[in-house]
């Protein structure tokens, strides 16, 4: 008896006060200050990302988007992992995580189900995303891979360059041919 008596007593002595955290009621929302110009902007960037996938995001909780040494349309080595020593075009890149698709490798098998009844379904291949420090940018004058530098031309445009060979690599030849492979494929998008 002697024992419950002692913990009543401790138990009156911790009971909470009105000025302690756990005691205070919480406030309302509609007490808390609003902005008075609330205009949602839709999110511009789509990123489909698995749901165990962590993405770093700027206070606006738009991602992160991380600065690349290559870009859509670069000949690219491979440097690292099972397809090391091939080489490809990168036909798309992810700036959220750093990674990119190069033409025709890591290639993946995806089975794809049936869309509409009495189609069957199939087994595709799929070009995987690899980091972009395992890739690394390739002449193919000279044979050679090699880390990218930067210049600024006589008339002011800064280009990439390789140095190895000190070949450039952004030059408008390349960009009007993007451009050209870019509407052909939106157009057949659209006509079929």
């Amino acid at each position: 008896m002697a024992a419950m008596a002692a913990l009543q007593s401790s138990m009156t002595s911790l009971s909470l006060s009105s000025n302690s955290f756990l005691g205070q009621r919480l406030l309302p929302p509609t007490l808390y200050p609003v902005p008075a110009n609330l205009t949602a902007k839709p999110c511009l960037i789509v990123v489909k990302l698995k749901r165990w996938e962590r993405k770093e995001c700027k206070p606006n909780s738009l991602p992160v988007l991380h600065k690349m040494h290559v870009k859509v349309g670069d000949t690219v080595k491979v440097i690292s992992g099972h397809e090391k020593g091939k080489t490809g075009e990168i036909t798309k890149i992810y700036k959220h995580n750093s990674t990119v698709i190069v033409k025709d490798i890591n290639l993946k098998t995806k089975h794809m189900k049936s869309r509409e009844e009495g189609e069957p379904g199939q087994i595709i291949k799929v070009e995987g995303a690899i980091h972009s420090s395992n890739v690394m940018l390739y002449s193919k004058e000279k044979d050679v891979a090699s880390r990218v530098g930067h210049k600024i031309l006589e008339n002011g445009q800064r280009v990439r360059y390789l140095i190895k060979t000190g070949e450039i690599v952004d030059n408008a030849e390349n960009w009007k041919k993007l451009k050209e492979e870019k509407r052909k494929t939106e157009v057949a998008a659209t006509s079929a």
